[in-house]
């Protein structure tokens, strides 16, 4: 009889978990990057995407929108905040402004490897997430593998070295160190360096993968091998959009807006950009080259400046700079990504 009872029960708690699932109504969520379609981003997002419809019971679906279709880069946490896009990766980096503290990860030679680093970075900013991210719903954080600066016809090892070139840069960040130090900085998104490159310009600052990815591998021969920048990315996720799921459906949710989940998001890009060092380390016609640790210290100490405007900016924001510039470095520690 208490074996019968048990079966009874646990069909009747089957049945009650099969009825919730049905009741909940399907969701379809837009989402959104600015990188092409063959990116290892785009793989990123379709991977959470697909663990997410699976641990909703297939009641959360989606439609991933590459390559800038519902705005621009610099524009994804508006598209998300204002219902254009019910989730998006945005890249705080170009809006200092409004993200001041995980401003913090953009700041120059940050860290060395983006697995550990992703790990370290969403660890550290959940503390913080809730003082900036305030128009979306914050899901994780994570960097890509660190980039650097690859270079058309010099070697450019000392910060001195940028005097007078015109740079393409990356994020907001890169571009006040590069004008500082003397040189023509160039926003521009990855697509578009190739003809900067052709056109004139002298070095782009890049992930390792772009020089490939993007096609400027011909225009470039020297490479600078440091950990030379991260842009710090997030995934977010519309409020209302999220408010109108179910519990069950939240908690799906939920359980992939981790830092389990920052590292995946994190792992492929970082793949491809370390094959892509390796590759360009024999290909002929490319030099890899290191710093002396006195041309490192010259990097840090051209950084400096930045360190002291983000200090200022994270203690307009409510938050002691010192203690969370130790948080983050003690992370970084942990996950074994310092530089």
């Amino acid at each position: 009889m208490l074996r019968i009872f048990a079966l009874s029960a646990a069909m009747l708690l089957a049945g009650m978990h099969g009825l919730n699932a049905a009741a909940d109504k399907i969701v379809e969520l837009k989402l959104s990057h600015w990188m092409p379609s063959a990116h290892p981003l785009h793989k990123a997002l379709e991977d959470w995407a697909a663990a997410v419809e699976r641990a909703s019971n297939g009641t959360i679906l989606y439609t991933i929108h590459p390559a800038e279709k519902l705005g621009k880069a610099q524009a994804h946490y508006d598209l998300v905040r204002d219902g254009v896009a019910d989730a998006a990766f945005v890249e705080p980096a170009n809006q200092l402004a409004c993200f001041p503290i995980i401003a913090a990860a953009a700041l120059p030679l940050p860290m060395s490897n983006a697995k550990g680093g992703s790990a370290a970075l969403d660890e550290w900013y959940r503390a913080y997430a809730d003082r900036e991210v305030k128009d979306a719903k914050f899901c994780f954080a994570f960097v890509h593998e660190p980039g650097t600066l690859h270079s058309r016809s010099r070697k450019i090892s000392a910060p001195a070295d940028l005097r007078g070139l015109r740079v393409r840069v990356p994020n907001a960040m890169i571009g006040t160190l590069v004008s500082r130090l003397g040189a023509n900085s160039v926003p521009a998104p990855e697509a578009a360096i190739r003809e900067l490159l052709e056109g004139g310009a002298e070095a782009t600052i890049s992930p390792w993968d772009s020089v490939s990815f993007f096609g400027f591998e011909r225009a470039v021969k020297y490479h600078l091998d440091a950990p030379l920048y991260v842009s710090p990315l997030m995934l977010v996720i519309n409020k209302a959009k999220y408010a109108a799921m179910t519990q069950a459906q939240k908690k799906a949710i939920d359980a992939h807006c981790s830092t389990p989940w920052a590292v995946q998001a994190a792992a492929a890009w970082a793949d491809a950009a370390a094959a892509a060092r390796r590759r360009l380390m024999t290909t002929p016609g490319h030099e890899v080259y290191a710093l002396t640790p006195a041309q490192t210290a010259a990097w840090r100490d051209a950084a400096m400046t930045l360190q002291e405007s983000w200090a200022l900016n994270a203690r307009k924001a409510g938050v002691d700079p010192e203690m969370a510039m130790d948080g983050l470095k003690a992370m970084l520690g942990k996950y074994k990504a310092a530089y």
